[in-house]
């Protein structure tokens, strides 16, 4: 099973594919998409859609799992984030992949086991569990690999729950 794992953003929008192998998780690529801050806002949203469809045509991955958006002080970033979310679920929708949302606190759970843990804690075990040789920077494609993490971990125990004995 392949996941591409998607932070999304409009400046940036970290990306990462992980293959789920039996137990095994392996990096398959991951990076980020970055527009221009003085861009119009609809040419960078269709920058983010172009890459997500090149990306998802290039990789081929069985599904996207992608962070849900959760409030914070600062609305209208919350509402460019959002609709960078609509354009690469639509990209995903088009190239018939499957969607899956985590919050924040699920994936910090998968991967760390604690759900108020540290961004570098979550770091360093994205690090561990993908046997890399330093932390993926910007911070947004480590997050994207996390959730790449959570979404295998959490397809292989829904498989299981619905008596699935493999993804």
């Amino acid at each position: 099973m392949r996941v591409l794992g998607i932070d999304p953003g409009i400046a940036i929008v970290g990306f990462g594919f992980v293959d789920k192998q039996g137990h095994k998780l392996v990096p398959v690529q991951y990076g980020c998409i970055q527009t221009k801050a003085n861009t119009d806002q609809a040419v960078r949203l269709q920058e983010v859609y172009d890459s997500m469809l090149q990306l998802i045509d290039t990789y081929k991955p069985d599904a996207l799992a992608i962070e849900k958006l959760f409030f914070n002080k600062n609305v209208t970033t919350a509402f460019t984030v959002s609709e960078a979310r609509g354009v690469i679920q639509l990209a995903a929708v088009q190239r018939g992949l499957t969607i899956a949302e985590y919050t924040p606190l699920q994936v910090k759970q998968a991967i760390v086991g604690y759900g108020n843990a540290e961004k570098k804690q979550v770091q360093e075990m994205v690090k561990l569990f993908l046997k890399l040789a330093a932390v993926p920077k910007p911070d947004d494609v480590a997050d994207a690999l996390a959730i790449a993490i959570c979404h295998a971990h959490s397809a292989v125990l829904q498989h299981k729950l619905n008596g699935v004995s493999k993804p």
